[in-house]
């Protein structure tokens, strides 16, 4: 693993500087305040390397300018029926913090159907999931552990998972790719668990599809992983599925034309 040192860091935040304006600002509403923290995960996402994680964040930052992801938590899917069926085929959920503060996020892999809009509906919904865990969830957990915390911890419950689930491989590549060029270093681990026995065939499909520093984060566990989980985990739930899907509601919940009662 590479060492990111000061003079490194340094070094970047000089080629930040000059940054144009437009991309200095998108770039303090990614960072919130922690922008050394930020400049070191592009750094980590490309292995030390200044010229490439400068070209890297630079990318990103063009890329929120011209998609106004800046906005994109102000932007509600409508009409409000798309909005729920989005969020009952894309189940995602904060289901707590492990021992050392990290935001656990259990995905209901197996049972998000992704069939209910357009790709277009679900990669949005996508990066304002990743914009609310960035700009809302780990401040707040920062601020509770008194310490920065910019990565979380994902759990995927591949409970009922099909072989259908590949009719989806072009929305999970324009996912997979938006994270790994926008959002890098990110997530620490991704467990698995409760695999069936499809999930095999689809692993062999969706494996080449992440990058080589993202599948080595990958923790396939036996079972529901009970005792690996709770390693890292003060609680333990039977079945990740179970858990209350309140993460996207809570976005939807920031304009009334997509709340709706749990």
């Amino acid at each position: 693993m590479v060492v990111i040192t000061e003079e490194m860091i340094r070094q970047f935040e000089t080629l930040m500087d000059k940054a144009d304006e437009p991309l200095k600002k998108t770039c303090q509403n990614m960072h919130n305040g922690y922008p050394k923290e930020n400049l070191v995960r592009f750094l980590k996402a490309r292995d030390g390397n200044l010229a490439n994680a400068h070209k890297m964040l630079i990318d990103c930052l063009y890329w929120r300018i011209q998609n106004e992801i800046d906005n994109i938590l102000a932007k509600p899917i409508n009409p409000s029926d798309l909005c729920r069926a989005i969020r009952d085929s894309q189940l995602i959920g904060l289901s707590g913090y492990s021992k050392e503060g990290l935001p656990v996020i259990a995905v209901g892999a197996g049972r998000s159907t992704f069939d209910k809009a357009s790709i277009h509906y679900y990669v949005q919904s996508h990066i304002q999931l990743n914009e609310y865990r960035d700009r809302v969830i780990m401040p707040n957990v920062t601020k509770k552990f008194g310490r920065y915390i910019g990565t979380c911890i994902k759990i995927l419950d591949m409970t009922g998972l099909k072989i259908s689930a590949l009719n989806q491989i072009k929305l999970l590549s324009v996912i997979s790719a938006i994270d790994d060029l926008n959002y890098p270093e990110r997530t620490v681990t991704y467990y698995i668990v409760n695999t069936p026995y499809i999930f095999s065939a689809c692993w062999k499909v969706v494996r080449p599809l992440l990058q080589e520093r993202t599948r080595k984060k990958v923790q396939v566990l036996s079972g529901a992983g009970r005792d690996e989980l709770l390693k890292v985990m003060p609680y333990y739930a039977n079945e990740v599925s179970k858990t209350i899907f309140f993460f996207a509601a809570a976005i939807c919940k920031t304009n009334s034309t997509c709340a709706r009662p749990n």
